[in-house]
């Protein structure tokens, strides 16, 4: 199909404005995929961390096969050897993860040429790292979570308390708290634990302008913002186009768990939708030095709340109106 279509009046062809995003939106998932598929130490790691969470999943199943995962670990394996090579030190917790993960695979796993294979150069490596102790890295049992350390009327007190914010005390926000808010992010779940996403945060007045002056919802408080969150998915985490919006779904579970953390720290937040549209993408990717598959997921504006700022109430649909059962 074209994707220029004809005015009548002008004529000339033009390209649709909502074609020219999908097709924007395509060329990141294109270069996502072309990246995934290079085998650099970085695409590696999330082509590891999604095939230990599969092997995972294999190591708990009861009654699991006496062989599984044999059709992809020679590719975990090189990506395990490629990480040891080029990794660095911000691959150290995948090293340790992956070495006590295929340790437990290949002790359980029965006899098979591409197993054996795999198992050959994995234990002709050297130990990366010490697996840790108790083998905190490998499945357990759910009983030894525990009871939740809320009671229901407790999460939903917290969640009502958190409101989105936008009058903010001219007051610095402290690295560490921020930081500690992404350890909370870090916590959501994710598509095979690719954790593909990471928060781009901006805490200097030029820079906060400079992004603040792409979006869209923020006229009449952007002036006093003191920090913008921008979530960031990293399209080389997936294979296959099929994968394309789970950055936006990913990115936004640990966005939430961001906003609740800020908010048990005293800061306040108001998430920012983006617009998603050309012009403001090549921006914010020179803004923020992004790469051709890295697309902005949504953005939070973060600081201390004004005690005289006003707060929306907001009411929210009843349970009878969101949900069916069927």
């Amino acid at each position: 199909m074209s994707n220029r279509l004809y005015f009548p009046g002008q004529g000339r062809f033009r390209l649709r404005w909502p074609l020219r995003e999908f097709l924007e939106e395509w060329r990141a998932v294109r270069e996502g995929m072309a990246r995934y598929r290079a085998r650099g130490a970085d695409t590696a790691r999330y082509l590891l961390r999604r095939n230990l969470h599969r092997i995972e999943k294999g190591l708990m199943m009861p009654g699991a096969r006496s062989v599984f995962a044999a059709e992809y670990i020679a590719e975990t394996v090189s990506a395990y050897e490629l990480l040891r090579r080029e990794g660095g030190c911000e691959a150290r917790e995948d090293l340790r993860a992956a070495q006590g993960v295929l340790t437990a695979y290949f002790a359980r796993v029965a006899a098979h040429p591409a197993v054996d294979e795999a198992r050959r150069r994995f234990e002709s490596l050297p130990p990366a790292e010490a697996p840790g102790e108790g083998n905190d890295i490998l499945p357990f049992h759910q009983d030894e979570l525990g009871p939740a350390p809320l009671s229901p009327e407790q999460l939903l007190a917290a969640l009502r308390h958190r409101k989105s914010i936008r009058w903010f005390l001219q007051r610095p926000v402290p690295r560490e708290h921020l930081d500690r808010a992404v350890a909370a992010a870090a916590l959501a779940p994710s598509a095979c634990n690719r954790q593909a996403f990471r928060y781009h945060i901006l805490d200097t007045p030029d820079r906060v302008r400079a992004a603040a002056s792409l979006l869209l919802g923020v006229s009449g408080f952007d002036h006093q913002i003191p920090v913008l969150v921008v979530v960031v998915g990293c399209l080389r985490g997936y294979e296959h186009s099929r994968d394309r919006h789970l950055i936006y779904v990913d990115g936004g579970l640990s966005a939430m768990n961001f906003m609740l953390a800020l908010d048990t720290l005293g800061l306040a937040s108001c998430p920012v939708n983006w617009p998603d549209r050309p012009r403001e993408n090549r921006q914010l990717a020179a803004l923020l030095n992004l790469a051709p598959d890295e697309r902005a997921v949504m953005l939070m504006a973060v600081g201390y709340p004004d005690p005289d700022g006003a707060v929306a109430r907001s009411p929210r649909k009843s349970v009878a109106d969101l949900r069916t059962y069927s």
